[in-house]
């Protein structure tokens, strides 16, 4: 599933497309996508303006002039793409290289700039949603959703009070959306690798008996800040269905220190172990038991 660096790489494809401007004209192919979408869903969107294209850990948030707010998960296998009428009178272009997909385009956006923007949904686990902007601060969704690691109020003194006493796993710890937002498990192994810090510890060893931060939870927020940065840079991590909005692949993948790398040399300099791979909680993580503890 997408995390961070993924949903944050879409935003800033479909920033150019939507910001600004207007539905002219929303095809809604299918009645629902993970659950149902609203029975006024297309008459809802069109006409109106996206005033700005927003993020909150997994989510993209359309602000509509509407006073609604559009609210997209892209699901396991969700992705984007932006066509502009360019792109379609280029022989071949769309015809060529997407035909064998359409079968998957759920729901399409013609704006008013020209921009056509399809959402491809193999497996059909995203979702959309219309929230009003005044009841966004109680929708299920997000309500429960902890910070966000790449915001200011984001550091090791918060992430210290959220793992006190907390007898979980630090990989636990991370993965758990009401503690930090949006982390998955590839960059919770990353970020834990640059930290050097045992998934399989306990999350409370960040924290003294106070709640206050050890250097423990400095490293990890650090950590934490430059695997995202550089994920994002990189346009986000293809192991199998996300793509760019103009359908390219994401990079990082090629940049991973440990996840997918069982049995490699671990890549700390001057460490002689080897990159493991353990379950936890029914998921794969890896890590470097030499140096990470």
């Amino acid at each position: 599933m997408p995390e961070l660096p993924e949903v944050e790489t879409v935003r800033r494809g479909l920033a150019p497309a939507m910001e600004g401007a207007r539905f002219v004209k929303v095809e809604a192919r299918r009645g629902d996508l993970r659950w149902p979408l609203p029975a006024d869903f297309a008459r809802r969107l069109q006409g109106r303006t996206v005033a700005g294209l927003g993020r909150r850990a997994k989510y993209l948030l359309a602000d509509l002039s509407s006073g609604d707010v559009l609210l997209m998960h892209l699901g396991m296998s969700g992705s984007f793409r932006v066509f502009s009428g360019r792109d379609e009178r280029r022989p071949g272009a769309y015809r060529h290289e997407r035909m064998q997909h359409l079968a998957h385009d759920h729901v399409v956006f013609h704006m008013s700039n020209g921009a056509v923007i399809t959402f491809n949904d193999p497996r059909r686990f995203g979702s959309m949603k219309l929230v009003p902007r005044a009841d966004l601060d109680r929708e299920p969704l997000l309500r429960a959703l902890g910070p966000e690691p790449l915001g200011n109020e984001f550091d090791a003194a918060m992430l210290a009070r959220a793992c006190r006493g907390k007898k979980t796993s630090l990989k636990a710890a991370l993965s758990d959306q009401r503690v930090v937002a949006g982390l998955g498990n590839i960059y919770v192994c990353e970020a834990l690798h640059r930290a050097r810090l045992s998934p399989r510890r306990r999350a409370s060893t960040i924290a003294t008996r106070t709640g206050q931060p050890t250097e423990r939870a400095q490293k990890l927020v650090q950590g934490i800040r430059d695997v995202l940065n550089a994920a994002i840079k990189a346009g986000g991590s293809s192991l199998r269905d996300h793509r760019r909005t103009d359908g390219a692949l994401g990079d990082f993948q090629h940049d991973f220190r440990v996840y997918g790398r069982e049995g490699e040399p671990c890549p700390t300099p001057g460490c002689k172990g080897t990159v493991r791979r353990i379950s936890q909680a029914g998921r794969s993580t890896f890590f470097c038991p030499a140096c990470q503890t």
